[in-house]
């Protein structure tokens, strides 16, 4: 193939071989030039490399590559090929003579699945968010509210079944203005995707991914994808987007053995494979890899405009014996059990995004105890914005789940998050792994009868809000779904005829809006001075009560009661004199609960309790959670 001068520059081979080139979308993949397309990939170990596709009746002899000096990269010109054409690159390893017939792994565009070509596609997008790029800092700051709604794209609704259509699934297009609608109703700030990347089996829901740079054509086309992102920004909602860098599946067309060798993943499958999803492990010590891996991170937050990235898997990525049994790993250079290159990855990885993105977050979804995953790396930390805490959500799913006569004895799997609720920069998810898998709903761990399931889901909702730490709900839990949450099927919108369940959304809404509108629940998230114990050792009554403080002096108090037994009289100490208004109350009829309460507030006595100077003398319903507001002398 000859054609126009190839977008490889050697300043470009120089990057990519040292592992530093974080635009390779730029320059790898195939890309549109005048009088037809340039294509350029990675496979040192080949012997030879073509394009084939519609274009060239799928003929290897038509459009061959040429290697570029010893960087293990493969160019050519194909002139008349533009955009929408279909092809993969037929690779024969040098190794073994073997033919292989492979999708681009920098495509912007495949096939929907199970067919796996790439397309050739122009990104071009004329984008209309330009007011919430320019203030998405402030919205994403973590002293901002952050209440995210986790959402996997198709099965949040779905086609009516008698509607005549080539696909079960919805389109990106037709879900954007019914999703920012709810999202704004339910006053949630940001909405995360579970992985749109395009992945070859849908039952992974998007967690084997194949295509690091192109969305899911599931849904539709990258433009497509761009609109819903658009819509979302311009009704004023944020967007991250899960990421998958942890491992690969084995798919033939896909990463694993690219060029017929181990050119992604490990070789030795102590190291490579993952026993747990059967699936291929980067090799993050490849300085090739970490160029294609950072490219595709910072591929999504500049094409795409994503506000953040949840990286997923992490704790995988963090231990060589994650999940292994002894002798199924290999000790680092210091015989230990951390993955010292996959530690410098994510280093790199939060140092760049940060650098040219300061204005996102990334988010951790890390299931151990490894310090310092949310402090900046300058410190030694790993450098995420933010992580996930999945030790509160064990613990507090633990002890929901409990008879409420036996929670008296559990008191401490509600307590003990304070011993370490500041050490990182939480997120308190309730997701979507806790509802598959024959877990369950949120709604079936809840004990009791009908309406004591409601009140616990309010109760749990209402310690969630109240707690330090930005929020994330799965879509269904807003509204209780019942049955365990199944990805080839819409949510069961239709039980919200039934008042329960409309009303258990109603207090999902107001407490996102009380949250949203006040400092005290938001402001100090990840400051230990917004938190305070006011009572935690009160187990037999399985009660407990906190506050929270703003940066300005803002006060709220959060009083619990895990129990049905209503407690009268109440007396909680409090540090200020003055008015405390009860500003929510999961209790209240509008949620469907019994309508006892507070009258809307009371005044504060001058009667030390709890070590404190004033004290107040409350009305804390069954299974409830009351929030008060102090308003001053």
């Amino acid at each position: 193939m000859s054609g126009p001068l190839s977008p490889l520059g050697d300043q470009d081979l120089h990057l990519f071989n040292e592992g530093s080139h974080l635009r390779l979308y730029e320059k790898l993949g195939a890309h549109l030039a005048e009088g037809g397309t340039s294509f350029a990939v990675w496979a040192p170990n080949a012997s030879r490399v073509s394009v084939i596709g519609d274009f060239n009746g799928w003929n290897p002899s038509m459009h061959p590559l040429h290697p570029r000096e010893s960087s293990g990269l493969w160019e050519g010109f194909a002139p008349d090929v533009g955009a929408g054409a279909f092809y993969k690159y037929r690779i024969v390893s040098k190794t073994d003579g073997r033919i292989l017939e492979k999708s681009d792994p920098m495509a912007f565009r495949c096939e929907t699945p199970p067919k796996s070509a790439s397309i050739v596609c122009d990104l071009s997008y004329d984008w209309g968010d330009g007011a919430w790029m320019a203030e998405r800092g402030k919205k994403s700051a973590l002293s901002a509210p952050i209440s995210i709604y986790e959402v996997h794209l198709g099965s949040w609704i779905r086609p009516s079944p008698g509607e005549i259509r080539e696909s079960p699934l919805p389109s990106y297009r037709e879900v954007a203005p019914k999703l920012a609608e709810y999202v704004i109703s339910m006053g949630f700030t940001h909405v995360e995707f579970m992985p749109l990347m395009e992945h070859p089996f849908y039952g992974s829901w998007g967690y084997q991914v194949t295509g690091y740079f192109a969305p899911t054509g599931r849904y539709g086309t990258p433009q497509d994808l761009m609109f819903l992102i658009d819509t979302l920004h311009q009704r004023g909602i944020g967007v991250i987007l899960d990421w998958v860098p942890s491992h690969f599946p084995s798919d033939g067309h896909g990463l694993a053995a690219f060029d017929g060798t181990c050119l992604y993943e490990h070789a030795d499958p102590r190291k490579g494979f993952h026993p747990d999803w059967t699936s291929h492990i980067f090799n993050f010590g490849r300085n090739e890899v970490r160029s294609f891996l950072l490219s595709s991170a910072l591929f999504w937050l500049d094409r795409y405009h994503a506000d953040g990235l949840r990286v997923d898997a992490v704790a995988s990525m963090l231990y060589l014996d994650y999940s292994r049994k002894e002798g199924e790993w290999i000790p680092n250079e210091h015989g230990g059990r951390e993955n010292l290159e996959a530690i410098s990855f994510l280093r790199r990885l939060n140092e760049e995004v940060y650098r040219r993105f300061p204005d996102v977050q990334t988010i951790a979804e890390e299931s151990t105890a490894w310090p310092m995953v949310s402090r900046p790396t300058h410190v030694g930390g790993l450098g995420f914005g933010l992580k996930w805490d999945m030790g509160w959500m064990n613990d507090t799913l633990r002890f929901m789940s409990k008879e409420t006569v036996h929670r008296k004895f559990h008191h401490n799997d509600l307590t003990f998050r304070q011993l370490y609720a500041h050490a990182e920069n939480f997120v308190l998810p309730l997701s979507h792994d806790e509802v598959v898998h024959g877990k369950g709903s949120l709604f079936s761990k809840m004990p009791g009868d009908d309406w004591q399931k409601f009140a616990n889901l309010r109760l749990l909702f209402g310690y969630l809000f109240g707690q330090a730490g930005k929020k994330l709900l799965f879509m269904g839990d807003e509204f209780g779904q019942r049955n365990e949450w199944n990805h080839d099927a819409a949510l069961d919108w239709h039980i919200l005829s039934l008042l329960p369940h409309e009303h258990l959304r109603h207090w999902v809404r107001d407490l996102n809006r009380v949250y949203r509108e006040t400092p005290a629940l938001h402001e100090r998230d990840c400051e230990a001075g917004g938190f305070e114990w006011i009572d935690c050792d009160d187990g037999d009554q399985s009660v407990l009560s906190f506050l929270r403080r703003g940066a300005g002096g803002d006060e709220v108090l959060v009083a619990l009661n895990f129990t049905p037994v209503p407690r009268r009289d109440h007396r909680l100490g409090v540090p200020n004199g003055g008015f405390w208004r009860e500003i929510l109350n999961s209790d209240a009829h509008a949620y469907g609960g019994s309508g006892w309460g507070n009258l809307g507030g009371m005044r504060s006595q001058p009667v030390s309790h709890h070590g404190r100077p004033h004290s107040l003398e409350i009305n804390l319903p069954p299974l409830a959670a009351v929030f008060f507001r102090r308003e001053g002398v």
